[in-house]
């Protein structure tokens, strides 16, 4: 973690910071790209002390934002109490972005999670990071296991990314399900039309029927984050994708704000 003296809180969810859970159970919906752009956002543009935890063991948000896998592969540590989470934090390049990245030893956590047995051990070290940062995004595997349900018990609102096709409308019916199925508490969902593509017929016929829900294109520049290793916002900050994305931010931080604490 970055040394520099930690400035004071400037959320207002509560007196803690917020998580936020980018998942989906279907792979291939720019998942990992969409919870890198908001968290550079969050950080660059909200200036919010923004934490992106990477729990996916193919590493895809360190990736995009330029810092690569532990090497000594100790982020499934974290879950059976051998590693404190802070050790493994890591500045990015940004401004008040820092990022908790994955390795393979990820590849386990499910039956990590179903070892150790506790229900909400991602909830707890969330609420323990939250003293520290102000948002916490949660870049999560496209599984519908125990570390979904950890996910979910965990996150104050679940983003869903969803391009355009039946597939995709599908899983978000299973978020929604496995969030009913998990008790009491129910994480609010924001589905997102991703990879959006009016000039295509399906796409435009999604967007008609879904049409209050936000967008992301399809667009080159996002394409580039990979190329680049960089989000949208901080290479092309003028372009419709970069815009789309810190509109999408400006939505979850204003209903974030509204939000009672846990």
């Amino acid at each position: 973690m970055a040394g520099a003296p930690k400035p004071p809180k400037t959320g207002g969810h509560g007196q803690r910071g917020a998580t936020i859970a980018i998942y989906s159970v279907k792979g291939g919906v720019g998942k990992t790209t969409l919870a890198a752009n908001l968290a550079w956002n969050a950080a660059a543009c909200s200036g919010r002390r923004t934490l992106l935890w990477d729990l996916d063991a193919a590493s895809g948000a360190g990736f995009l934002l330029g810092v690569p896998p532990d090497k000594h592969h100790e982020a499934g540590k974290v879950f059976s109490k051998e590693r404190d989470p802070a050790r493994l934090i890591r500045p990015t390049a940004y401004d008040r972005l820092d990022i908790l990245p994955a390795d393979e030893s990820l590849r386990a956590l499910d039956a990590q999670f179903l070892h150790i047995g506790k229900r909400r051990r991602l909830a707890k070290l969330t609420e323990s990071l939250a003293r520290d940062y102000d948002r916490i995004l949660l870049d999560c595997p496209p599984v519908l296991n125990e570390i979904s349900a950890q996910v979910l018990r965990a996150a104050d609102l679940v983003i869903v990314p969803l391009p355009p096709s039946p597939l995709s409308a599908r899983a978000l019916d299973l978020v929604v399900q496995q969030v009913a199925d998990d008790g009491a508490r129910h994480a609010p969902i924001l589905p997102v039309h991703s990879m959006l593509d009016l000039r295509r017929s399906l796409h435009k016929a999604a967007r008609d029927a879904n049409p209050d829900w936000p967008a992301i294109p399809y667009a080159s520049a996002v394409e580039q984050c990979a190329v680049r290793q960089c989000p949208v916002g901080a290479f092309a900050p003028a372009s419709p994708a970069a815009q789309a994305f810190a509109a999408l931010w400006r939505a979850i931080d204003a209903r974030l704000g509204k939000m009672p604490a846990r």
